[in-house]
């Protein structure tokens, strides 16, 4: 199944591979996804997006066992304050649903900032656009396609599962 996100990467040559896997609606934790796709949960990036001060919204993506710093966030995308924006919120403004958010081929173009601690493996995972669907990419092929700022998002000492 192609995605939208697919389809970027394929129009930018950016070579990927995607892995299936099975959803459970009330277990979307990246940890459960690493497991199912047998990737360690630091390497399985997750997709939040933000509200800006100003009415802006972003997208922070930070790996599986760290939680966004919405201080850190806030201070890379140059705002007094930043936090999640509504569950309710997400679908319209992106067109992904919760579980299946990625930066790549949302309904608009909003700015990303992807924690540094990607540029650590040589492969990371992130969502396809679907739930039950995870692209595997390069981290500087994640970050031309995404068009995002790399910087320090996580939540020092915390880690989640």
């Amino acid at each position: 199944m192609k995605t939208n996100a697919a389809r970027l990467l394929d129009k930018l040559n950016i070579k990927y591979e995607t892995r299936e896997y099975e959803v459970n609606p009330d277990d979307l934790t990246a940890g459960t996804v690493a497991r199912k796709i047998n990737m360690p949960v630091e390497q399985v990036f997750k997709t939040l997006l933000c509200r800006l001060n100003d009415g802006e919204y972003v997208f922070g993506v930070v790996p599986g066992n760290s939680e966004l710093d919405l201080k850190k966030l806030a201070v890379a995308a140059e705002a007094k304050k930043a936090e999640l924006a509504s569950l309710k919120d997400v679908e319209p403004l992106t067109g992904y649903i919760r579980g299946g958010v990625t930066v790549m081929g949302a309904k608009k173009a909003y700015r990303a900032f992807a924690d540094e601690t990607l540029e650590l493996f040589d492969t990371i995972s992130v969502s396809a656009g679907t739930r039950g669907l995870q692209l595997l990419l390069a981290p500087a092929d994640y970050i031309r396609a995404a068009e995002a700022a790399v910087a320090d998002l996580t939540k020092d000492g915390v880690t989640v599962e």
